[in-house]
């Protein structure tokens, strides 16, 4: 079953930018992944700060194997998370019915 993450992410007051060019690239990166099926990133256009990412992965080793990648330590450990307020995630699988 595919295991989904769905991420909320709040930049400190003054970071969205680098939360937001972090994500820029971020995503695509993530997206060409083995066993990433999708990626989304959505930020809120009422409150800036808040950035929403949508992952779905073939597998929660998919997903587990998604933070050890170069483009991951690099764009969201080392810039987008350092400057995050607060930083949520609910982990779920898809049902196939």
């Amino acid at each position: 079953m595919a295991f989904v993450c769905s991420a909320t992410w709040t930049a400190q007051p003054g970071k969205e930018d680098v939360v937001r060019d972090a994500l820029v690239e971020l995503a695509p990166a993530s997206r060409n992944e083995p066993g990433c099926q999708t990626y989304i990133v959505h930020q809120d256009p009422e409150q800036p700060s808040v950035f929403k990412i949508f992952e779905v992965y073939d597998d929660e080793a998919a997903f587990k194997t998604h933070g050890t990648y170069p483009h991951f330590e690099e764009h969201a450990l080392g810039k987008a998370i350092p400057v995050l307020a607060n930083r949520e995630r609910a982990l779920t699988t898809v049902l196939d019915f």
